[in-house]
C-alpha cells in the first residue's frame, strides 16, 4: 500500500507538473506574442519618429522659404517706395521747370508778336514727351495720386478751329 500511495503521489505530482507545464507554455506563448508586439511597436515608433523628423525638416524648409519670401517682399516694398519717391521728386522737378518755362515762353511770344512773328509752338505741340499732362498721367497711374491741379490744361471754345498740328489754343491766341 505504501507503494500505491507513493505511486499516487507521484501521479498527482506528474499531473500537477503537466498542468503547470501547460500553464507555463500558455504564458510563454503569450509572452512571446507580447515580445513580438513590443518589437513591432518599437519599429512603428521608430518609423513614426523618423517621419516626424522628416516633417519637421520639411516644415523648417518651408519656414525658411517663407522667411525668404517675406524678405523679398520687404525689399520690393522698399524699392517701390524709393521709386515712388524718385518719381515724385522728378515730377516736382518737371513741374518747377515747366513753371519756369511757361512765363519765359510767354515773354518770348510777346516779344515775337511785337516784331510781327508767330508764337512758338507749345511744348505739347512740339513733342508729346514734354507734356506735363502726360507726366501727371504716368504718376497717377503708378502711385494712385490725383494730380489734377498740376495737369490742368486750359480749354478753348468748341468753335475754335484747329491748327495744322491739331491744337486750337495757339490759333485762338493768334486770331484775337
Amino acid at each position: 500500500m505504501a507503494d500505491e500511495q507513493e505511486i499516487m503521489c507521484k501521479l498527482e505530482s506528474i499531473k500537477e507538473i503537466r498542468n503547470k507545464t501547460l500553464q507555463m507554455e500558455k504564458i510563454k506563448a503569450r509572452l512571446k506574442a507580447e515580445f513580438e508586439a513590443l518589437e513591432s511597436e518599437e519599429r512603428h515608433l521608430k518609423e513614426y519618429k523618423q517621419e516626424m523628423d522628416l516633417l519637421l525638416q520639411e516644415k523648417m524648409a518651408h519656414v525658411e522659404e517663407l522667411r525668404l519670401i517675406h524678405a523679398d517682399i520687404n525689399v520690393m516694398e522698399s524699392t517701390i517706395k524709393q521709386s515712388e519717391n524718385d518719381l515724385n521728386k522728378l515730377l516736382e522737378s518737371t513741374r518747377r521747370l515747366h513753371d519756369e518755362y511757361k512765363p519765359l515762353k510767354e515773354h518770348v511770344d510777346a516779344l515775337r508778336m511785337t516784331l510781327g512773328l508767330q508764337r512758338l509752338p507749345d511744348l505739347c505741340e512740339e513733342e508729346e514727351k514734354l507734356s506735363l499732362e502726360l507726366a501727371c498721367h504716368v504718376i497717377s497711374k503708378f502711385t494712385g495720386m490725383h494730380l489734377y491741379v498740376l495737369c490742368a490744361k486750359p480749354r478753348v471754345g468748341p468753335g475754335t478751329p484747329k491748327s495744322q498740328n491739331g491744337s486750337r489754343m495757339n490759333e485762338e491766341m493768334e486770331n484775337t
